[in-house]
């Protein structure tokens, strides 16, 4: 469905189209001589896409190189980082170009040993009483781990990142799952370790439901995963070769 109407010098959308606008910025992007300003922003401010994207062999590195990072430094990522990557993650599509996305993040590794230990005391109550969710019995081994000075469930990152969305959005669970993939590259693309976090997920959301509270994270809001993050305390080397891809090609006959 056409919106801007060309047919004068100058587009314009005929007020009668105005509520059909999802504020998608197509029009901003499109235009080769920057000359369509809309909603009081200006293209001289974007970054001009020619020259500038990465090169498709960048990107293969990146994604078949990336790994689930599960041994972290105690120094945290600076506030300034953190908040770039979630800027930028912002930008990353949601369902009829909603936007409405909530960055839950703990960034302060002190606020995170707090939700840690608050969030073990949860699973230690659930255990002692037995009222672990049914296929949530591997807690129990966890505790045990965790008495015994290992942390499996967090792995001793210093942040943590939750992303919810309302759930009564056209397409919550995508919406969340592309914004975690989005942070997940970026961050490892500066060098950072990222975790998904699905321990965590369960332990906040079945285990010790309040510790979602304790977040923030709306009532009305679907919670798509944590994802656990910091300096990694490994570096690999080299790729791993997964594969062949199971392909299914369609052929209508």
């Amino acid at each position: 469905m056409g919106i801007i109407e060309c047919a004068g010098a100058v587009p314009s959308i005929a007020p009668e189209n105005l509520g059909a606008c999802i504020a998608c910025q197509h029009c901003f992007a499109v235009c080769p001589h920057a000359a369509i300003s809309i909603f009081g922003l200006n293209p001289d401010d974007s970054q001009p896409l020619a020259g500038h994207l990465p090169e498709p062999q960048q990107l293969i590195t990146l994604i078949k190189g990336r790994r689930s990072v599960r041994r972290y430094r105690p120094e945290p990522v600076d506030r300034a980082t953190i908040d770039m990557l979630l800027q930028v993650v912002a930008n990353c599509p949601t369902g009829k170009n909603t936007c409405r996305n909530l960055y839950t993040v703990i960034d302060d590794p002190a606020v995170m040993e707090q939700f840690r230990q608050r969030t073990m005391a949860g699973i230690r109550t659930a255990v002692e009483n037995n009222t672990l969710p049914a296929g949530m019995e591997f807690f129990s081994g966890a505790l045990r781990a965790w008495d015994g000075g290992k942390d499996v469930i967090f792995r001793g990152a210093p942040h943590l990142l939750a992303v919810s969305t309302p759930a009564n959005g056209p397409s919550p669970e995508a919406d969340t799952l592309i914004a975690l993939t989005t942070f997940d590259l970026l961050a490892q693309s500066m060098g950072l370790g990222t975790l998904w976090n699905g321990f965590a997920k369960w332990a906040v959301t079945k285990v010790v439901p309040e510790m979602s509270r304790v977040l923030g994270i709306p009532g009305d809001h679907y919670l798509g995963y944590l994802m656990s993050f910091g300096k990694p305390a490994v570096e690999y080397w080299r790729t791993v070769e997964r594969g062949p891809a199971h392909i299914n090609r369609v052929s209508l006959v």
